[in-house]
Order: C-alpha cells, then structure tokens, then sequence
C-alpha cells in the first residue's frame, strides 16, 4: 500500500467550524524515556525535533460535549506561540497549517487518531475558509475529535 505513516489532511477536514484554544501550549512527554523523576520531551519521529501540544475545542455544533476537546501536537525547535486573543470572544480562534492524522487502536481497542501540525496560525475570517472537500468520514471524524492521541 503506498500510504503509510501520518495521513496528510487540511485544517478544514478536520475541523470544518474551526476551533478554539482552550489550553496551553505543553510539551508532550516521552513516556518510554521519562522517570517518575525525570521529565523527557517526546520528540518527531520523522524531524526529531521536541513534540508540543495544545488542546482545542472543536467549533462543530454537532459534536458531543465530551468529544469536543482534542489535543493537537506540533514539533518544533521552539515553543509554539498561540494566536493572540481576539476581542470580545472568550476563546481564541486557532488554524494549523502542515496537519496529519495518524490512526491507533487505543487501550480498548478502539479506533483513535493522532492530530499533528507543523505549525499553529490565528485563523482566517469565515469569509476566507474554501470548504470543498472539507467533510470527513464520520469515523474519522468522531475518532480525531476523540481528544485521543498517540
């Protein structure tokens, strides 16, 4: 099969109302090689660069309470900087850039997904957004709104 490995995406594919920061920028730790004492960065396995992430919730009405918050990763050298906060709205409207999906079977046993980015931007007026082909299969949906990741 020639896909392998993480699953290029646009934004909008997998969050076709947007979404919203609702936590910090974090680093992900590597649970192989962190101690209870010692805290390891979890690093890209294709740049090797130090793997960050941010939760987020998704703008889809549609969405169940409880599957609405996801965590999206990003490697880079650096911490990555949210959007600044835009007036009058109480959560900070977000966009990534260089997004793939990743698919696991989670402890158990069900499908789950692993949002990644190259990057995070402020997001675009509504205006903007090109929604052709922005629908996702239900499955994939509902597993990358999961808040599941790898």
């Amino acid at each position: 099969m020639a896909l392998q490995g993480p699953i290029p995406v646009h934004f909008h594919q997998v969050f076709p109302h947007g979404c919203y920061i609702v936590g910090e920028v974090e680093k992900v730790r590597d649970f192989d090689a962190s101690t209870p004492d010692r805290f390891v960065q979890s690093r890209d396995k294709q740049t090797g660069e130090p793997v960050w992430q941010i939760a987020v919730m998704d703008g889809d009405p549609t969405v169940k309470a409880a599957a609405k918050t996801v965590s999206v990763k990003i490697a880079s050298v650096t911490e990555p900087v949210p959007p600044p906060m835009v007036p009058g709205l109480p959560f900070t409207p977000v966009e990534f850039d260089g997004m793939t999906v990743t698919p696991w079977v989670n402890p158990v046993g069900r499908l789950a997904y692993s949002v990644k980015a190259r990057e995070m931007r402020p997001a675009r007026p509504a205006s903007k957004h090109t929604t052709t082909g922005a629908t996702t299969s239900g499955a994939a949906s509902a597993g990358a709104r999961s808040g599941e990741a790898a």
